[in-house]
Protein backbone atom coordinates (compact mmCIF):
# COMPACT_ATOMS: atom_id res chain seq x y z
CA UNK A 1 0.00 0.00 0.00
CA UNK A 2 2.90 2.39 0.69
CA UNK A 3 3.89 2.80 -3.00
CA UNK A 4 0.28 3.55 -3.91
CA UNK A 5 -0.03 6.20 -1.20
CA UNK A 6 3.31 7.67 -2.30
CA UNK A 7 2.17 7.77 -5.93
CA UNK A 8 -1.09 9.43 -4.89
CA UNK A 9 0.88 12.01 -2.89
CA UNK A 10 3.10 12.79 -5.89
CA UNK A 11 0.09 13.24 -8.18
CA UNK A 12 -1.75 15.48 -5.71
CA UNK A 13 1.42 17.47 -4.99
CA UNK A 14 2.10 18.06 -8.69
CA UNK A 15 -1.50 19.06 -9.34
CA UNK A 16 -1.32 21.46 -6.41
CA UNK A 17 1.82 23.04 -7.83
CA UNK A 18 0.13 23.39 -11.21
CA UNK A 19 -2.86 25.09 -9.58
CA UNK A 20 -0.62 27.48 -7.69
CA UNK A 21 0.79 28.60 -11.05
CA UNK A 22 -2.36 28.46 -13.13
CA UNK A 23 -5.16 29.14 -10.58
CA UNK A 24 -3.43 32.05 -8.84
CA UNK A 25 -2.21 34.09 -11.81
CA UNK A 26 0.79 36.35 -11.62
CA UNK A 27 -0.78 39.31 -13.38
CA UNK A 28 2.43 41.33 -13.34
CA UNK A 29 4.39 38.61 -15.10
CA UNK A 30 1.61 38.14 -17.65
CA UNK A 31 1.42 41.91 -18.19
CA UNK A 32 5.14 42.16 -18.95
CA UNK A 33 4.91 39.26 -21.38
CA UNK A 34 1.78 40.56 -23.10
CA UNK A 35 3.69 43.74 -24.02
CA UNK A 36 6.91 41.91 -24.90
CA UNK A 37 4.96 40.00 -27.56
CA UNK A 38 4.82 43.09 -29.77
CA UNK A 39 8.58 42.92 -30.34
CA UNK A 40 8.01 39.63 -32.15
CA UNK A 41 5.53 41.28 -34.53
CA UNK A 42 7.71 44.22 -35.54
CA UNK A 43 8.40 44.98 -39.17
CA UNK A 44 11.23 47.25 -40.28
CA UNK A 45 14.76 47.73 -38.97
CA UNK A 46 14.87 46.33 -35.47
CA UNK A 47 16.85 47.78 -32.59
CA UNK A 48 18.44 45.42 -30.05
CA UNK A 49 15.50 43.75 -28.35
CA UNK A 50 14.57 40.98 -25.93
CA UNK A 51 12.96 38.80 -28.61
CA UNK A 52 16.34 38.35 -30.25
CA UNK A 53 15.42 35.57 -32.67
CA UNK A 54 13.64 38.13 -34.87
CA UNK A 55 15.61 40.16 -37.42
CA UNK A 56 14.95 43.21 -39.57
CA UNK A 57 12.44 42.74 -42.40
CA UNK A 58 10.32 44.66 -44.89
CA UNK A 59 13.10 47.22 -45.40
CA UNK A 60 11.89 48.13 -48.88
CA UNK A 61 8.23 48.51 -47.91
CA UNK A 62 6.68 51.41 -49.80
CA UNK A 63 9.31 51.47 -52.52
CA UNK A 64 6.81 50.34 -55.16
CA UNK A 65 4.95 53.61 -54.52
CA UNK A 66 8.11 55.67 -54.09
CA UNK A 67 7.55 56.24 -50.38
CA UNK A 68 8.95 54.95 -47.09
CA UNK A 69 6.44 52.65 -45.40
CA UNK A 70 8.87 50.67 -43.28
CA UNK A 71 7.93 49.79 -39.74
CA UNK A 72 4.64 48.86 -38.14
CA UNK A 73 3.44 45.40 -37.20
CA UNK A 74 2.54 42.13 -38.85
CA UNK A 75 -0.97 41.57 -37.59
CA UNK A 76 -0.80 37.87 -36.82
CA UNK A 77 1.17 34.83 -38.00
CA UNK A 78 1.67 36.12 -41.53
CA UNK A 79 3.93 38.76 -43.07
CA UNK A 80 1.37 41.33 -44.22
CA UNK A 81 0.75 44.78 -42.77
CA UNK A 82 -2.99 45.47 -42.64
CA UNK A 83 -3.60 48.97 -41.31
CA UNK A 84 -7.19 48.51 -40.13
CA UNK A 85 -6.31 45.97 -37.41
CA UNK A 86 -2.93 47.64 -36.79
CA UNK A 87 -4.54 51.01 -36.06
CA UNK A 88 -7.13 49.32 -33.83
CA UNK A 89 -4.25 47.66 -31.99
CA UNK A 90 -2.63 51.05 -31.43
CA UNK A 91 -5.93 52.55 -30.23
CA UNK A 92 -6.48 49.79 -27.67
CA UNK A 93 -2.90 49.95 -26.44
CA UNK A 94 -3.25 53.70 -26.02
CA UNK A 95 -6.57 53.36 -24.21
CA UNK A 96 -4.97 50.75 -21.95
CA UNK A 97 -2.24 53.22 -21.03
CA UNK A 98 -4.67 56.12 -20.56
CA UNK A 99 -6.80 54.12 -18.13
CA UNK A 100 -3.96 52.33 -16.33
CA UNK A 101 -0.82 54.46 -16.52
CA UNK A 102 -0.08 54.09 -12.80
CA UNK A 103 -1.02 50.44 -12.67
CA UNK A 104 1.33 49.63 -15.55
CA UNK A 105 4.18 50.58 -13.23
CA UNK A 106 7.57 49.55 -14.68
CA UNK A 107 5.88 48.35 -17.88
CA UNK A 108 4.74 51.86 -18.85
CA UNK A 109 7.82 52.67 -21.01
CA UNK A 110 7.50 49.35 -22.84
CA UNK A 111 3.81 50.01 -23.49
CA UNK A 112 4.61 53.45 -24.89
CA UNK A 113 7.31 51.90 -27.12
CA UNK A 114 4.79 49.35 -28.44
CA UNK A 115 2.37 52.15 -29.30
CA UNK A 116 5.04 54.28 -30.93
CA UNK A 117 6.19 51.43 -33.19
CA UNK A 118 2.68 51.48 -34.69
CA UNK A 119 2.09 55.24 -34.71
CA UNK A 120 5.44 56.06 -36.34
CA UNK A 121 4.32 53.86 -39.22
CA UNK A 122 0.77 55.24 -39.29
CA UNK A 123 2.17 58.78 -39.48
CA UNK A 124 4.14 57.76 -42.58
CA UNK A 125 0.99 56.27 -44.11
CA UNK A 126 -0.96 59.48 -43.50
CA UNK A 127 1.70 62.02 -44.45
CA UNK A 128 3.72 60.45 -47.27
CA UNK A 129 1.56 61.57 -50.20
CA UNK A 130 -1.06 64.37 -50.22
CA UNK A 131 -4.51 63.03 -51.03
CA UNK A 132 -3.61 59.44 -50.16
CA UNK A 133 -3.83 57.34 -47.04
CA UNK A 134 -1.74 54.19 -47.32
CA UNK A 135 -3.59 51.30 -45.73
CA UNK A 136 -1.41 48.23 -46.17
CA UNK A 137 1.72 46.62 -47.50
CA UNK A 138 2.09 43.11 -48.89
CA UNK A 139 -0.07 41.01 -51.21
CA UNK A 140 -2.06 38.84 -48.77
CA UNK A 141 -3.06 36.27 -51.37
CA UNK A 142 0.55 35.66 -52.38
CA UNK A 143 1.75 35.75 -48.78
CA UNK A 144 -0.76 33.14 -47.61
CA UNK A 145 0.59 30.67 -50.16
CA UNK A 146 4.00 30.80 -48.49
CA UNK A 147 5.42 29.71 -45.15
CA UNK A 148 8.55 31.79 -44.74
CA UNK A 149 10.21 34.03 -42.21
CA UNK A 150 9.60 37.79 -42.41
CA UNK A 151 13.33 38.21 -42.93
CA UNK A 152 13.13 36.10 -46.14
CA UNK A 153 10.01 37.55 -47.75
CA UNK A 154 10.08 37.22 -51.53
CA UNK A 155 6.38 37.85 -52.21
CA UNK A 156 5.15 41.14 -53.69
CA UNK A 157 5.18 44.00 -51.19
CA UNK A 158 2.26 45.63 -52.96
CA UNK A 159 1.20 48.98 -51.55
CA UNK A 160 -2.48 49.72 -50.98
CA UNK A 161 -4.08 53.12 -50.42
CA UNK A 162 -7.36 55.03 -50.40
CA UNK A 163 -8.08 58.42 -52.01
CA UNK A 164 -11.03 60.82 -52.33
CA UNK A 165 -12.09 58.88 -55.44
CA UNK A 166 -11.70 55.48 -53.75
CA UNK A 167 -12.35 56.29 -50.09
CA UNK A 168 -11.94 54.27 -46.94
CA UNK A 169 -13.77 55.96 -44.07
CA UNK A 170 -13.40 52.82 -41.96
CA UNK A 171 -9.62 52.52 -42.10
CA UNK A 172 -9.23 56.32 -42.03
CA UNK A 173 -11.52 56.66 -39.01
CA UNK A 174 -9.60 53.99 -37.15
CA UNK A 175 -6.27 55.57 -38.07
CA UNK A 176 -7.52 58.90 -36.74
CA UNK A 177 -8.65 57.21 -33.53
CA UNK A 178 -5.24 55.60 -33.07
CA UNK A 179 -3.32 58.83 -33.61
CA UNK A 180 -5.65 60.83 -31.37
CA UNK A 181 -5.55 58.29 -28.54
CA UNK A 182 -1.76 58.07 -28.79
CA UNK A 183 -1.51 61.86 -28.65
CA UNK A 184 -2.97 61.66 -25.13
CA UNK A 185 -0.44 58.99 -24.15
CA UNK A 186 2.53 61.11 -25.23
CA UNK A 187 1.18 64.52 -24.17
CA UNK A 188 3.28 64.76 -21.00
CA UNK A 189 6.37 62.84 -22.13
CA UNK A 190 6.92 64.04 -25.72
CA UNK A 191 4.89 67.17 -26.38
CA UNK A 192 6.11 67.69 -29.95
CA UNK A 193 5.29 64.12 -30.96
CA UNK A 194 1.89 64.43 -29.31
CA UNK A 195 1.09 67.55 -31.34
CA UNK A 196 2.14 65.82 -34.56
CA UNK A 197 -0.08 62.85 -33.77
CA UNK A 198 -3.05 65.08 -33.02
CA UNK A 199 -2.73 67.35 -36.06
CA UNK A 200 -2.41 64.30 -38.31
CA UNK A 201 -5.40 62.67 -36.65
CA UNK A 202 -7.48 65.75 -37.44
CA UNK A 203 -6.47 65.64 -41.11
CA UNK A 204 -7.20 61.93 -41.41
CA UNK A 205 -10.63 62.18 -39.78
CA UNK A 206 -11.49 65.06 -42.08
CA UNK A 207 -10.58 62.80 -45.01
CA UNK A 208 -12.78 60.05 -43.53
CA UNK A 209 -15.81 62.32 -43.13
CA UNK A 210 -15.54 64.30 -46.35
CA UNK A 211 -15.00 61.29 -48.63
CA UNK A 212 -17.22 58.53 -47.32
CA UNK A 213 -17.04 54.93 -48.36
CA UNK A 214 -15.76 51.54 -47.28
CA UNK A 215 -12.25 50.52 -48.23
CA UNK A 216 -13.46 46.98 -48.87
CA UNK A 217 -15.51 48.24 -51.81
CA UNK A 218 -12.40 49.54 -53.56
CA UNK A 219 -9.65 47.16 -52.50
CA UNK A 220 -11.68 43.95 -52.78
CA UNK A 221 -9.63 40.75 -52.54
CA UNK A 222 -6.62 42.69 -51.31
CA UNK A 223 -8.36 43.07 -47.94
CA UNK A 224 -11.23 40.57 -48.15
CA UNK A 225 -11.86 38.12 -46.61
CA UNK A 226 -8.90 38.93 -44.37
CA UNK A 227 -10.00 42.29 -42.96
CA UNK A 228 -13.20 43.22 -44.76
CA UNK A 229 -15.09 46.07 -43.17
CA UNK A 230 -18.17 43.97 -42.47
CA UNK A 231 -19.72 46.50 -40.07
CA UNK A 232 -19.39 49.40 -42.50
CA UNK A 233 -17.74 52.68 -41.59
CA UNK A 234 -20.22 54.47 -39.32
CA UNK A 235 -18.69 52.88 -36.23
CA UNK A 236 -15.23 54.15 -37.18
CA UNK A 237 -16.56 57.68 -37.74
CA UNK A 238 -18.05 57.66 -34.22
CA UNK A 239 -14.91 56.03 -32.81
CA UNK A 240 -12.58 58.49 -34.53
CA UNK A 241 -14.69 61.53 -33.59
CA UNK A 242 -14.99 60.22 -30.04
CA UNK A 243 -11.24 59.95 -29.64
CA UNK A 244 -10.61 63.37 -31.17
CA UNK A 245 -13.21 64.91 -28.88
CA UNK A 246 -11.54 63.15 -25.94
CA UNK A 247 -8.15 64.52 -27.02
CA UNK A 248 -9.29 68.09 -27.81
CA UNK A 249 -12.70 68.90 -26.28
CA UNK A 250 -13.38 70.84 -29.49
CA UNK A 251 -17.03 71.37 -30.30
CA UNK A 252 -16.39 70.47 -33.94
CA UNK A 253 -16.05 66.82 -32.94
CA UNK A 254 -19.04 67.00 -30.62
CA UNK A 255 -21.08 68.34 -33.54
CA UNK A 256 -19.79 65.51 -35.70
CA UNK A 257 -20.85 62.99 -33.06
CA UNK A 258 -24.30 64.57 -32.93
CA UNK A 259 -24.63 64.45 -36.71
CA UNK A 260 -23.75 60.75 -36.88
CA UNK A 261 -25.61 59.71 -33.72
CA UNK A 262 -24.59 57.01 -31.21
CA UNK A 263 -24.98 54.22 -33.75
CA UNK A 264 -26.15 50.66 -33.44
CA UNK A 265 -26.39 48.49 -30.35
CA UNK A 266 -24.20 45.40 -30.44
CA UNK A 267 -22.88 42.47 -28.43
CA UNK A 268 -19.39 42.44 -29.94
CA UNK A 269 -16.28 44.61 -29.93
CA UNK A 270 -13.52 43.96 -32.43
CA UNK A 271 -11.14 45.35 -35.05
CA UNK A 272 -14.19 45.52 -37.33
CA UNK A 273 -17.00 46.68 -35.04
CA UNK A 274 -16.20 49.66 -32.78
CA UNK A 275 -19.70 50.68 -31.67
CA UNK A 276 -19.41 49.24 -28.15
CA UNK A 277 -15.97 50.75 -27.65
CA UNK A 278 -17.23 54.19 -28.69
CA UNK A 279 -20.25 53.86 -26.41
CA UNK A 280 -18.09 53.02 -23.37
CA UNK A 281 -15.54 55.73 -24.18
CA UNK A 282 -18.18 58.45 -24.45
CA UNK A 283 -20.34 57.13 -21.61
CA UNK A 284 -17.63 58.35 -19.26
CA UNK A 285 -18.71 61.92 -20.02
CA UNK A 286 -22.15 61.13 -18.69
CA UNK A 287 -21.13 58.98 -15.73
CA UNK A 288 -18.11 60.86 -14.43
CA UNK A 289 -18.79 64.40 -15.71
CA UNK A 290 -22.59 64.31 -15.43
CA UNK A 291 -22.91 65.55 -19.01
CA UNK A 292 -26.41 64.63 -20.19
CA UNK A 293 -25.32 65.16 -23.79
CA UNK A 294 -23.82 61.68 -23.58
CA UNK A 295 -26.72 59.92 -21.87
CA UNK A 296 -27.52 57.93 -25.01
CA UNK A 297 -23.98 56.54 -25.07
CA UNK A 298 -24.28 55.44 -21.43
CA UNK A 299 -27.55 53.66 -22.21
CA UNK A 300 -25.97 51.94 -25.22
CA UNK A 301 -22.96 50.92 -23.12
CA UNK A 302 -25.20 49.40 -20.46
CA UNK A 303 -27.35 47.63 -23.04
CA UNK A 304 -24.10 46.10 -24.30
CA UNK A 305 -23.15 44.94 -20.79
CA UNK A 306 -26.58 43.35 -20.38
CA UNK A 307 -25.95 41.35 -23.55
CA UNK A 308 -22.63 40.10 -22.14
CA UNK A 309 -23.48 39.23 -18.52
CA UNK A 310 -24.36 35.52 -18.21
CA UNK A 311 -27.22 36.02 -15.70
CA UNK A 312 -28.82 38.90 -17.55
CA UNK A 313 -32.29 38.29 -19.01
CA UNK A 314 -31.16 40.00 -22.22
CA UNK A 315 -27.86 38.16 -22.60
CA UNK A 316 -26.88 37.03 -26.09
CA UNK A 317 -23.50 35.64 -25.02
CA UNK A 318 -22.66 31.97 -24.64
CA UNK A 319 -20.17 30.60 -22.12
CA UNK A 320 -18.32 27.31 -22.16
CA UNK A 321 -18.70 24.81 -19.34
CA UNK A 322 -15.35 26.09 -18.06
CA UNK A 323 -16.61 29.66 -17.91
CA UNK A 324 -15.08 31.21 -21.04
CA UNK A 325 -17.04 33.78 -22.98
CA UNK A 326 -17.66 32.24 -26.40
CA UNK A 327 -18.49 34.56 -29.28
CA UNK A 328 -17.12 32.99 -32.46
CA UNK A 329 -15.40 29.81 -33.50
CA UNK A 330 -12.43 31.49 -35.15
CA UNK A 331 -9.98 33.32 -32.90
CA UNK A 332 -12.51 33.59 -30.10
CA UNK A 333 -10.05 35.04 -27.59
CA UNK A 334 -9.80 38.25 -29.61
CA UNK A 335 -13.43 38.95 -28.67
CA UNK A 336 -12.91 37.79 -25.10
CA UNK A 337 -10.02 40.16 -24.47
CA UNK A 338 -11.62 43.16 -26.18
CA UNK A 339 -14.96 42.73 -24.40
CA UNK A 340 -13.17 42.07 -21.11
CA UNK A 341 -11.29 45.34 -21.53
CA UNK A 342 -14.63 47.14 -21.84
CA UNK A 343 -15.84 45.38 -18.70
CA UNK A 344 -12.85 46.54 -16.65
CA UNK A 345 -13.02 50.06 -18.07
CA UNK A 346 -16.73 50.57 -17.57
CA UNK A 347 -16.56 49.13 -14.05
CA UNK A 348 -13.90 51.76 -13.29
CA UNK A 349 -16.17 54.54 -14.58
CA UNK A 350 -19.09 53.14 -12.57
CA UNK A 351 -17.04 52.97 -9.38
CA UNK A 352 -15.86 56.55 -9.81
CA UNK A 353 -19.46 57.71 -10.23
CA UNK A 354 -20.85 55.37 -7.53
CA UNK A 355 -23.19 54.08 -10.22
CA UNK A 356 -25.20 50.91 -10.70
CA UNK A 357 -27.69 49.85 -13.36
CA UNK A 358 -30.09 46.99 -13.99
CA UNK A 359 -30.57 44.31 -16.61
CA UNK A 360 -34.18 43.40 -15.92
CA UNK A 361 -34.15 42.30 -12.27
CA UNK A 362 -30.36 41.92 -12.19
CA UNK A 363 -28.61 44.75 -10.36
CA UNK A 364 -25.21 45.41 -11.91
CA UNK A 365 -22.48 46.91 -9.74
CA UNK A 366 -18.87 47.71 -10.65
CA UNK A 367 -17.86 44.41 -9.02
CA UNK A 368 -20.33 42.51 -11.21
CA UNK A 369 -18.39 43.57 -14.29
CA UNK A 370 -14.98 43.31 -12.68
CA UNK A 371 -15.56 39.79 -11.37
CA UNK A 372 -16.63 38.58 -14.81
CA UNK A 373 -13.57 40.26 -16.32
CA UNK A 374 -11.26 38.60 -13.80
CA UNK A 375 -12.81 35.21 -14.58
CA UNK A 376 -12.01 35.66 -18.28
CA UNK A 377 -8.43 36.76 -17.62
CA UNK A 378 -7.84 33.90 -15.19
CA UNK A 379 -9.22 31.41 -17.70
CA UNK A 380 -6.78 32.69 -20.35
CA UNK A 381 -3.88 32.38 -17.91
CA UNK A 382 -4.65 28.77 -16.98
CA UNK A 383 -7.63 28.54 -14.65
CA UNK A 384 -9.56 26.34 -17.07
CA UNK A 385 -10.43 22.66 -17.56
CA UNK A 386 -7.15 21.92 -19.39
CA UNK A 387 -5.07 23.90 -16.88
CA UNK A 388 -3.44 25.45 -19.94
CA UNK A 389 -2.26 29.02 -20.29
CA UNK A 390 -3.25 30.45 -23.65
CA UNK A 391 -0.40 32.94 -23.39
CA UNK A 392 2.82 31.55 -24.83
CA UNK A 393 5.64 31.50 -22.29
CA UNK A 394 3.41 32.04 -19.28
CA UNK A 395 3.37 29.15 -16.82
CA UNK A 396 4.60 25.68 -17.78
CA UNK A 397 1.68 24.43 -19.87
CA UNK A 398 1.02 26.63 -22.91
CA UNK A 399 0.65 26.23 -26.72
CA UNK A 400 3.88 24.98 -28.29
CA UNK A 401 2.83 24.80 -31.97
CA UNK A 402 1.37 28.20 -32.70
CA UNK A 403 0.43 29.26 -36.22
CA UNK A 404 3.18 31.82 -36.67
CA UNK A 405 5.80 31.82 -39.41
CA UNK A 406 8.68 33.40 -37.53
CA UNK A 407 8.13 31.31 -34.42
CA UNK A 408 7.75 28.02 -36.29
CA UNK A 409 10.85 28.33 -38.50
CA UNK A 410 14.52 28.34 -37.50
CA UNK A 411 15.62 31.82 -36.55
CA UNK A 412 17.79 33.71 -39.01
CA UNK A 413 20.21 34.09 -36.09
CA UNK A 414 20.91 30.33 -36.18
CA UNK A 415 20.01 29.52 -39.80
CA UNK A 416 21.22 32.39 -41.96
CA UNK A 417 20.59 30.65 -45.30
CA UNK A 418 17.54 32.08 -47.02
CA UNK A 419 14.37 29.99 -46.90
CA UNK A 420 12.09 30.34 -49.92
CA UNK A 421 8.33 30.67 -50.17
CA UNK A 422 7.46 26.98 -49.85
CA UNK A 423 10.50 25.60 -48.07
CA UNK A 424 8.94 26.21 -44.67
CA UNK A 425 6.05 23.80 -45.15
CA UNK A 426 8.16 20.67 -44.76
CA UNK A 427 9.10 19.74 -42.13
CA UNK A 428 8.11 22.81 -40.12
CA UNK A 429 4.49 23.72 -40.88
CA UNK A 430 3.29 20.14 -41.28
CA UNK A 431 5.56 18.74 -38.59
CA UNK A 432 4.49 17.95 -35.03
CA UNK A 433 7.58 19.30 -33.26
CA UNK A 434 7.18 22.34 -31.00
CA UNK A 435 8.08 25.69 -32.53
CA UNK A 436 11.83 26.36 -32.24
CA UNK A 437 11.28 30.00 -31.17
CA UNK A 438 9.14 31.12 -28.25
CA UNK A 439 6.93 34.10 -29.09
CA UNK A 440 6.70 35.13 -25.47
CA UNK A 441 3.41 36.73 -24.50
CA UNK A 442 1.48 35.74 -27.62
CA UNK A 443 -2.17 34.95 -26.90
CA UNK A 444 -3.55 32.41 -29.36
CA UNK A 445 -7.06 32.08 -30.77
CA UNK A 446 -8.01 29.82 -27.87
CA UNK A 447 -10.06 26.72 -27.16
CA UNK A 448 -13.27 25.59 -28.82
CA UNK A 449 -16.76 25.68 -27.36
CA UNK A 450 -15.99 22.52 -25.40
CA UNK A 451 -12.91 24.03 -23.70
CA UNK A 452 -10.67 21.84 -25.88
CA UNK A 453 -7.48 23.07 -27.53
CA UNK A 454 -5.69 20.84 -30.10
CA UNK A 455 -2.35 22.74 -30.18
CA UNK A 456 -1.90 22.15 -33.89
CA UNK A 457 0.04 24.58 -36.06
CA UNK A 458 -2.29 24.14 -39.01
CA UNK A 459 -5.38 25.01 -36.97
CA UNK A 460 -5.05 28.77 -37.37
CA UNK A 461 -8.50 29.54 -35.98
CA UNK A 462 -7.35 28.31 -32.56
CA UNK A 463 -3.55 28.55 -32.63
CA UNK A 464 -2.80 31.89 -34.33
CA UNK A 465 -1.94 34.95 -32.21
CA UNK A 466 -2.90 38.49 -33.20
CA UNK A 467 -1.75 41.93 -32.11
CA UNK A 468 -5.28 43.08 -31.32
CA UNK A 469 -5.93 40.12 -29.00
CA UNK A 470 -2.90 41.13 -26.95
CA UNK A 471 -3.57 44.87 -27.14
CA UNK A 472 -6.90 44.50 -25.35
CA UNK A 473 -5.45 42.12 -22.76
CA UNK A 474 -2.74 44.61 -21.78
CA UNK A 475 -5.32 46.91 -20.21
CA UNK A 476 -7.09 44.04 -18.43
CA UNK A 477 -3.85 42.72 -16.95
CA UNK A 478 -2.76 46.19 -15.87
CA UNK A 479 -6.11 46.67 -14.15
CA UNK A 480 -5.56 43.55 -12.01
CA UNK A 481 -1.79 43.79 -11.65
CA UNK A 482 -1.38 47.34 -10.44
CA UNK A 483 -2.18 49.21 -7.28
CA UNK A 484 -4.90 51.85 -7.27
Amino acid sequence: MAPSRFLLFVIVFNLSLLCVVQCNPDYRDALAKSILFFQGQRSGRLPPQDISWRGSSGLSDGSLAGVDLTGGYYDAGDNVKFNLPMAYTATLLSWSVIENSRKLGPQLPAARAAIRWATDYLLKCARATPGRLYVGVGDPNADHKCWERPEDMDTARTVYYVTPASPGSDVAGETAAALAAASIVFRKVDEGYSRLLLSTAKDVLQFATQHRGSYSDFLGSSVCPFYCSYSGYTDELIWGAGWLFTATNETYYLDLLKSVGPGDGTDIFSWDNKFAGAHVLLARRNLVNNDETFGAYRQKAEDFMCKILPNSPSTTTKYTAGGLMYKMGSSNLQYVTSITFLLTTYSKYMAKANHTFTCGNLVVTPDTLRNLARRQVDYILGDNPLKMSYMVGYGSNYPKRIHHRGSSLPSIAVHSQEMGCESGFQPYYYGSSPNPNTLTGAVVGGPDQNDFFPDERGDYSHSEPTTYTNAALVGCLASFAGKS
